[in-house]
């Protein structure tokens, strides 16, 4: 393998999938020997439970070009294009200082901060594809445990 360019800068999780995709990784690590490591193939098992799997190159430009009014850093880009959050939590949880950017419009005038973070997620749901069919039931599952568990202790 020869270096083209050396940190070129970070990729997402739809780059290393699409990639690993064009080297002939599979989700049998036996069905792709010699094509390419075992390694790659547990990353690319992995990634197919990320949003990234549902992912395309134009949703992602969409995304990057639809989140500038948001004042995003990249870093916070890549998180929200890798995990596609779905909730305020999330949001406030990937994005940092996400309470001091989302406290202004892309005008730069003050508006009410949930409002904004909730337009942000319906930017987000509109624009990339929701994740895994395995990964919402998962989520769903996890929700109904943690309030069958608080039922319990009331």
């Amino acid at each position: 393998m020869k270096i083209q360019k050396a940190n070129a800068g970070v990729l997402t999780n739809f780059e290393v999938l699409d990639f690993l995709r064009s080297r002939g990784a599979k989700i049998d690590p036996m069905g792709c020997l010699g094509a390419v490591a075992v390694s790659e193939c547990k990353v690319y098992e992995y990634i197919l439970k990320t949003p990234a799997c549902n992912q395309t190159r134009e949703s992602i430009y969409e995304f990057v070009k639809r989140s500038e009014g948001f004042r995003l850093a990249e870093a916070d880009k890549l998180n929200v294009i890798n995990w596609r959050p779905s909730s305020a939590a999330d949001a406030y949880a990937m994005i940092e200082e996400c309470g001091k950017r989302f406290s202004r419009d892309e005008r730069g005038e003050a508006c009410d901060e949930d409002e904004r973070v909730q337009e942000f997620l319906d930017m987000v749901k509109e624009v990339l594809p929701a994740p895994p069919k395995a990964e919402v039931e998962t989520a769903e599952a996890e929700a109904e445990a943690e309030a069958e568990v608080e039922a319990m202790q009331e």
